[in-house]
């Protein structure tokens, strides 16, 4: 539940729901932010969940501070509403071309490459939040044999649909850009679609996410 709720700004609220990051506090913080949506709130213009906090933005000519925050204190959410997973199943080329740190990690992690991959595609992540570029998804949790630091010097250019590791972490990288994460493979599904203007994001926070690993041959002829 929320630890404590104070001004961010002028016209924000910040819902801090305490420092640890596992799976049971994001699911509190996305039953908020999916309650505080069904609502529509007057004034209210953005709600931003990440791992532990959700940031609540509003226009100061329609609403203000105390009676937004009266609003969240009054919500009721009940322990054993569950959340409306939607699950999604993404192709992975794991071709060396795309999987540009497999060999870093396995010196890192001192597990063979195979091992890597197959603790990963074994695995059903939970997306926490999305965000850093628009709709990239932050997965948890890998296991603990799998997580790894950032790389020690970032890219200036990591390719889009590009899988990344990092501490307990996997994600997809939506568009070309910078990045640390530790790259194992590659997507040809397209994670964000801003020609989608009410849902653009494919996956989003609480839904869950599984691999299955593909050949090149499919990969290169998945549009097809």
């Amino acid at each position: 539940m929320i630890k404590n709720i104070s001004n961010l700004g002028d016209a924000a609220l910040y819902c801090d729901f305490g420092k640890d990051v596992n799976k049971d506090i994001n699911t509190q913080v996305i039953k908020y932010f999916k309650t505080i949506q069904k609502k529509n709130i007057s004034g209210v213009n953005n709600i931003t969940p990440s791992y532990n906090k959700l940031i609540i933005s509003f226009d100061l000519k329609k609403i203000n501070f105390n009676k937004l925050k009266k609003i969240i204190d009054n919500i009721e959410i009940n322990k054993g509403d569950s959340i409306q997973n939607k699950k999604f199943e993404i192709p992975v080329c794991c071709e060396k071309e795309f999987s540009l740190d497999i060999k870093r990690l396995e010196k890192k992690l001192k597990i063979k490459e195979e091992k890597i991959y197959e603790s990963f595609f074994e695995k059903e992540f939970f997306c926490y939040m999305t965000g850093f570029i628009a709709g990239m998804p932050f997965l948890g949790d890998l296991d603990e044999n799998l997580r790894a630091k950032r790389l020690d010097t970032p890219r200036v250019k990591v390719p889009k649909g590009s899988i990344g590791l990092t501490e307990q972490f996997a994600n997809i990288y939506t568009f070309e850009s910078p990045g640390g994460w530790n790259i194992i493979g590659n997507t040809p599904l397209n994670i964000f679609d801003s020609t989608k203007e009410k849902e653009p994001n494919l996956i989003n926070p609480g839904d869950l996410v599984t691999f299955k690993r593909i050949s090149k041959e499919k990969y290169q002829n998945y549009h097809e």
